[in-house]
């Protein structure tokens, strides 16, 4: 049908008579996304709250998946029609609603996670300062911090650090959990750093599956990064250093274990791929940062601190940072106003 024609007028329902054949414009059936509009659009379109309520009822043209919101049709509904009958029906400001949790990760294309269609509850996620409770197949979920939100087929999607945060969160089968973490990683979905901090965040570190999956994963991400700085520091022409050695003082406390380590110039390097502790407390990557380089510091050892997405994104630049340590110009561990004291000897030991 011609967007141009003319739109006939259709005459008030009577109670106990057959519907006539609904007056929404074909053009608007065309796209599966408006098939589910609200009371308020289908009224602008000239449909009576009234008869919108008609066509809703059981056995009617229409259905009425949530309060105020209509599917125009009176077959199963779709994962995707569901969905956005839950977004229609919370409503908010753009960036401010989004889905999250297992139906985000289905948009997101996560294998392990069921599809829409299989999903009863569809997680949404509003600023706490929305008054919304739960309501058919939208789950609210209320929070201070809402991330950017991204565009997965067309819905306003939660990214996948904090879709899996609210998914485990609500999950309590451990080989689920496990099977969504590992995905994520493994799969390149997020950073397992990213990961770590939202995990953190909803403070889901501390659950014994949560935490067993991360440090599996935290291990397996290092071992491309110490290759990378193997090679780094190879392709450099670096002198050869200890790799992967602990630290400690002759009878006296223990420093700590780094990944490369240069007696003679008393410069160590530690890769740092966790961005949060593993114990799920307040203790974040910089943090123990920054106590570590004090405590080498004391001992008069320059601590160089990298991550995984520095020497895969900027090796050259790094090995210059790494240069200029052992050549006494680099600035990141301390000096004559800082920890750094003279280098003392120290023991040390293979991990």
């Amino acid at each position: 049908m011609s967007n141009n024609t003319p739109h006939t007028p259709h005459t008030p329902h009577t109670p106990g008579s057959p519907l006539p054949p609904h007056p929404v414009p074909l053009r608007l059936l065309d796209n599966a996304r408006h098939r589910v509009l609200t009371v308020r659009e289908l009224r602008r379109h000239g449909i009576a709250p009234a008869e919108t309520s008609a066509r809703c009822r059981p056995g009617g043209p229409w259905q009425m998946p949530m309060p105020g919101v209509c599917l125009l049709h009176s077959g199963r509904p779709s994962g995707e029609e569901l969905l956005q009958a839950a977004l229609r029906w919370t409503g908010g400001r753009e960036g401010e609603t989004m889905v999250t949790g297992l139906a985000a990760l289905a948009l997101h294309g996560f294998t392990t996670a069921p599809p829409l269609a299989a999903l009863d509850r569809m997680d949404i996620l509003v600023p706490r300062t929305r008054r919304l409770r739960s309501t058919g197949c939208a789950r609210i979920v209320r929070s201070h911090h809402l991330p950017r939100p991204q565009r997965r087929d067309g819905f306003p999607v939660a990214p996948v650090a904090r879709a899996l945060a609210d998914a485990v969160g609500r999950t309590p089968d451990p080989a689920a959990v496990r099977s969504l973490l590992t995905e994520a990683v493994r799969e390149g979905h997020c950073g397992p750093a990213a990961l770590v901090r939202e995990l953190d965040r909803a403070r889901l570190l501390s659950r014994r599956p949560v935490r067993a999956v991360v440090e599996v994963l935290m291990a397996e991400g290092r071992a491309p990064a110490e290759e990378r700085l193997i090679r780094l520091v190879r392709a450099a022409g670096l002198p050869e250093p200890f790799w992967n050695v602990d630290l400690r003082l002759p009878e006296g406390p223990f420093l700590g274990g780094v990944d490369a380590y240069w007696p003679q110039e008393a410069v160590a390097v530690e890769i740092d791929s966790r961005a949060h502790g593993p114990d799920g407390g307040p203790d974040d990557g910089r943090h123990h940062y920054a106590r570590k380089r004090a405590m080498l510091g004391r001992a008069g050892i320059i601590l160089v601190h990298l991550t995984p997405r520095m020497l895969r994104d900027a090796a050259g630049q790094q090995a210059e940072v790494v240069r200029a340590a052992l050549l006494g110009r680099y600035g990141g561990g301390g000096g004559p106003d800082g920890d750094w004291q003279p280098p003392v000897h120290v023991v040390v030991l293979p991990r």
